[in-house]
């Protein structure tokens, strides 16, 4: 998969409309409180200031669902991507129309213009293609620098390359150049990590794996939901009923791939979620009744290292406890430790686990944190992304 990339397009002087995911956490006050994914593509915006281009930038935020909601306007973003850069970042207060075709043309080199919340615009998740022309009628060239939203076909990441010549982003090439030797030629031993809530999140994800990876590990209240399906007594824990066929057919299925699927041995338990709340740690198939599952056990944590420390290249989506409520992020922090200290390629992705490294100091030491959470998921599980099937591939010619 071999995109082109912001570089290969002659952006001096050009009207640049960029995609950007700036979809970020706000205080109520409406201040950025982790600008990650703001910082994540400075090195795009850099480039395309340095060869003098006059930007539009687009992103979503929030789930306005079409229409105008104060509390969501991209104000404050603005502001941050202002300190970040040290120089002035325009906002427009709608995303099409006169008033933004007014800013645009008064643009000079070197200028940088955010357009409103896309997601004011009901043509932007029907993936209009009135509203992508109109979007398009803004610039020379679009650049989608958005992994996060590549698993959408909306107009800002799909509809618009109908228009205008489509090329990755610096961070866009960077997401495509890990994830896709992840999933296509990754070095062996190769340890998929995967958690979370949902076996219905992951179903994907772990079948491809299986026939892929060395060592498939796989914690999280999701792995109650194979614990049940193994017989266990499994107390008040949740797991998903509707997915117990579905996960014992995995595991009838394991013997014949490649990855050795490892659930956790042990677990710590209590009677009621919340922090600080009394616990135990016992068998994983020998949780009392009217007790829960909430982190894998330090057996299990000894397991999983291990596995982890014989790696070349480890993949990681989804928190491996109720890593919210401490101390039940003890699980999920031992393994990120590990990880961080290995010798081996790490690629991480999916917004919780992204941030408990970002809250441990440990994301300076993983090879690849990915800014895609729905779109790692997709991407690993072998799906198209329709925010990347329409960038241009190096064979074609025409910019």
């Amino acid at each position: 998969m071999s995109k082109l990339t912001v570089k290969d397009i002659p952006a001096e002087g050009k009207r640049v409309f960029v995609r950007v995911d700036f979809n970020v956490p706000l205080s109520p006050e409406g201040r950025v409180l982790d600008d990650t994914k703001i910082r994540a593509s400075l090195p795009t915006i850099r480039y395309l200031l340095e060869k003098g281009s006059r930007l539009i930038l687009a992103s979503h935020l929030g789930r306005p669902k079409g229409k105008v909601v104060e509390a969501l306007r991209m104000d404050p973003v603005a502001e941050r991507l202002s300190r970040l850069l040290g120089r002035e970042v325009l906002k427009s207060n709608t995303v099409v129309g006169e008033e933004v075709v007014r800013a645009v043309e008064a643009l000079k080199p070197g200028d940088i213009l955010l357009l409103e919340n896309i997601r004011f615009e009901a043509g932007e998740e029907k993936n209009d293609p009135q509203f992508a022309a109109a979007l398009a009628r803004l610039a020379d060239f679009y650049v989608n620098d958005a992994f996060g939203t590549a698993h959408r076909a909306h107009a800002s990441t799909n509809g618009i390359s109908r228009f205008l010549p489509a090329v990755a982003g610096l961070l866009m090439e960077k997401e495509i150049v890990y994830l896709y030797k992840s999933r296509e030629n990754p070095p062996s031993p190769l340890v998929a990590i995967l958690g979370g809530k949902k076996v219905a999140d992951k179903i994907g994800v772990i079948r491809h794996f299986m026939g892929h990876a060395d060592s498939l590990l796989l914690g999280g209240a999701m792995a109650n939901t194979f614990l049940k399906a193994r017989g266990y007594v499994m107390g008040s824990s949740f797991y998903e009923e509707d997915k117990l066929d579905l996960a014992r057919e995995i595991l009838e299925e394991a013997p014949k791939n490649q990855a050795r699927i490892y659930l956790p041995s042990d677990v710590v338990i209590v009677e009621e979620l919340r922090a600080r709340s009394p616990f135990k740690v016992v068998k994983a198939e020998n949780i009392p009744e009217g007790w829960s599952a909430v982190d894998i056990g330090p057996e299990t944590v000894d397991t999983f290292q291990k596995a982890i420390h014989g790696a070349k290249m480890i993949i990681w989506n989804g928190p491996l406890g109720a890593y919210e409520f401490p101390p039940f992020h003890k699980g999920t922090e031992m393994v990120a430790r590990s990880i961080a200290a290995a010798k081996a390629e790490s690629i991480v992705g999916g917004g919780d686990i992204v941030a408990a490294l970002e809250e441990l100091g440990l994301s300076d030491q993983i090879t690849h944190l990915s800014t895609g959470g729905g779109a790692v998921l997709e991407f690993w599980e072998g799906k198209e992304l329709p925010g990347l099937t329409v960038l241009q591939e190096h064979s074609l010619t025409g910019i």
